[in-house]
């Protein structure tokens, strides 16, 4: 969501785009930035221009490498009967040869088209200078969820309200699943203490899935062609596909969100060019699949829950994702018992979002569990819920959208 309500790895994406490196939770985009959503300057430089220094050991052939092979640009070369340096640019970069130069050669890494036609099929070169040429594809496909390393999570807020880090830009974090599991899954608790715009700029993600949950407080985005912004309310959750374009644009004050995002590592990377809103509502647009899906707690229609004794409503998010995910949200319905199960999902997360209960495992002693508190049950342990307070109300997501929950006993 913001510079992310997400995660990051490293770039891919040429010159119009920047990349953010976080590991999870709401970005707000530089501290430094300015609330209109633009990066400002830190400090002022004036006219400028950057370059990157290579040392060179033969002109000659090192021209004719970057220049004939990579579609570099001559820009300037000194002197002219014996030159010494030359200024080349191309594919957003600014590069100096320079004889003499005491640097080291470096890497250079080439994101195109068609990387394995520029490298004759290796995605690795050596330019004559010793630079090592690293060949990426400009299209970067959402990276492959790592094998899930299944495990019981049961992860409590606690009663002084604890476990929270404060990192960027005032904001605090907590993890809700610290291993998690192997790679496959993060899971954040965020809030923003202050009212207000949040600096944030025009992003987005490279993610197999990723949900944003609003928990307390409210929000304003504004997402790639889903016409206007609007505010994101408790109770209501959105999902971002991969590769839409967004902007967190203001905030109540102790807003807080719960954030999920599979792989646990993925990109964040900014676009510097693209306006929202777009001026155009295209809610049918598919993001590498998936369709934006916003979910509102008021419109929510309810019906019998996977666990007998819990009604659910379903956010559309199981169709809008095509099967990658669901999201539901599950209600205790007073003066009903919940048997035991167990389920055969890959992933499934548990979020308390009001009220208390008691989950019961066979591993270990029973964990009595109240809001802010989760849990993540791995593919088939039976568990039981035990003692469900009224107003009960838990936050489900699952990985894939659909599975199986089987009873084995009444209680």
């Amino acid at each position: 969501m913001a510079g992310r309500f997400g995660t990051g790895a490293d770039t891919g994406h040429g010159a119009r785009e920047g990349a953010l490196n976080d590991e999870s939770g709401l970005h707000a985009g530089p501290e430094s930035g300015t609330h209109d959503g633009k990066a400002s300057s830190a400090a002022p430089v004036g006219a400028a221009l950057a370059e990157v220094l290579l040392p060179s050991r033969d002109l000659h052939a090192e021209l004719a490498f970057f220049r004939e092979r990579l579609g570099f640009r001559l820009e300037s070369i000194f002197p002219a009967d014996d030159p010494a340096q030359a200024l080349l640019s191309g594919h957003g970069l600014r590069l100096r040869l320079e004889r003499g130069a005491a640097c080291a050669p470096g890497v250079v890494r080439l994101h195109c088209a068609h990387p394995d036609a520029v490298g004759g099929g290796a995605r690795e070169l050596l330019a004559p200078n010793g630079t090592r040429i690293e060949l990426r594809d400009i299209d970067a496909q959402a990276p492959p969820r790592p094998p899930t390393r299944h495990a019981l999570v049961v992860e409590r807020q606690g009663a002084d309200g604890g476990s929270w880090v404060v990192g960027r830009a005032g904001m605090h974090y907590r993890d809700l699943i610290p291993g998690r599991l192997g790679g496959a899954l993060i899971a954040s608790h965020i809030r923003i203490p202050e009212a207000g715009p949040v600096p944030d700029d025009v992003h987005y993600h490279i993610a197999a899935f990723q949900l944003i949950y609003c928990y307390r407080g409210w929000v304003d985005l504004v997402y790639e062609d889903q016409g206007p912004p609007f505010r994101l309310a408790a109770g209501d959750c959105v999902i971002q596909p991969p590769r839409i374009r967004h902007r967190v644009l203001e905030s109540s004050g102790n807003l807080e969100v719960v954030e999920l995002a599979a792989p646990a590592e993925h990109l964040t990377a900014l676009d510097h060019e693209l306006e929202l809103p777009t001026g155009r509502r295209a809610p049918e647009r598919e993001f590498d699949g998936q369709r934006f899906c916003r979910h509102r707690r008021r419109d929510a229609r309810w019906r019998a829950g996977r666990v007998p004794g819990f009604e659910a409503c379903d956010t559309g998010i199981a169709a809008a994702t095509g099967g990658v995910a669901d999201v539901q949200v599950a209600r205790w319905r007073d003066g009903a018992s919940a048997p035991e199960t167990s389920h055969d999902a890959d992933i499934l997360f548990t979020f308390v979002l009001e009220g208390g209960m008691t989950l019961r495992t066979p591993e270990g002693a029973p964990s009595a569990l109240r809001a802010g508190d989760a849990f993540v049950l791995p593919p088939g342990l039976r568990a039981a819920y035990e003692g469900c307070s009224a107003g009960l109300e838990l936050l489900e997501v699952s990985l894939p959208g659909t599975f199986t929950t089987s009873v084995h006993r009444s209680p």
